[in-house]
């Protein structure tokens, strides 16, 4: 048996879905921060989201660095301008995780259902959603900026490299949770996209120049670790935050991740409308 919309039924769509085309860049843009917004309300409302991103800086950079230090670069404070740049990169970039995990829980109970029925941008679910968790980027950043000044870190970049070094890390991850994003839409459990993306990420991290120097390890290894995008990413970071340097790794990271918004955005903005 099928079902046919009613004559009303019909024209509200046909007119919903004729607004939706209609709308403007900067339309876009407002629809995207007033989703971002409830992002943030419910980050208000369930601030247990919040845990990871306060405890794992913490107890990673202590963790590694008085494992490492001593062994890598002698003592912990000559560890240090190694350590806390890797961290920054490591905390951010998996906490960005959580964007694919927790937009699949949403479609799951069909929030997103009702989205689609608005006569609002069909990015601005997405792309808002993906801006909320840059708070949660920040955070990130600042513990592990804090915690590494506590230990005695004192970056050679100043404010204005650490500062730089911070943007640049969360515009990364910004770019890099349309990934996770396009995992979440694609997949049927957020378990699944949570299992597959820090099957991805972890080794891309850790077989990286973020906690040891890509010279100690064995050729074949240190052959993947010059290529590694994060390798690319952490070096870069510790140009800015240790010496102020603004180099050609920056310029790599802001492009990849250039790249990475222009391809994966509107895939995943097309996925998400037909799976509708």
């Amino acid at each position: 048996m099928t079902t046919t919309l009613t004559s009303p039924a019909r024209t509200t769509a046909t007119r919903t879905i004729e607004a939706v085309d209609r709308i403007s860049p900067q339309a876009a843009v407002a629809h995207s921060f007033t989703m971002a917004y409830r992002g943030i309300l419910k980050i208000k409302h369930n601030p247990q989201q919040l845990f990871d991103v306060v405890l794992s800086p913490i107890i990673f950079t202590a963790m590694f660095t008085y494992i490492f230090g001593g062994a890598i670069s002698g003592d912990v404070q000559s560890y240090l301008p190694i350590i806390i740049p890797g961290i920054l990169v490591q905390s951010v970039i998996t906490t960005s995780i959580v964007t694919g995990t927790q937009l699949r829980e949403d479609m799951d109970k069909g929030v997103f259902d009702r989205f689609k029925s608005l006569p609002i941008a069909r990015i601005a679910p997405l792309s808002g959603a993906l801006i909320a968790d840059v708070v949660r980027y920040l955070i990130a950043t600042i513990i592990t900026i804090i915690v590494g000044l506590a230990m005695g870190y004192r970056p050679g970049g100043g404010f204005v490299g650490v500062a730089s070094a911070a943007l640049l890390i969360m515009v990364c991850a910004f770019a890099i949770s349309w990934i996770f994003a396009f995992l979440g839409v694609i997949m049927n459990k957020a378990t699944a996209v949570q299992g597959l993306s820090m099957l991805t990420l972890f080794p891309l991290v850790f077989m990286s120049n973020a906690f040891v120097p890509a010279d100690s390890m064995p050729g074949w290894v240190q052959a993947f670790v010059n290529i590694n995008p994060v390798s690319q990413l952490v070096t870069a970071v510790r140009e800015l935050a240790n010496d102020g340097h603004f180099g050609i790794n920056t310029v790599w990271a802001l492009l990849g991740a250039a790249v990475i918004v222009g391809i994966m955005a509107p895939l995943t903005v097309r996925t998400f409308m037909r799976k509708a």
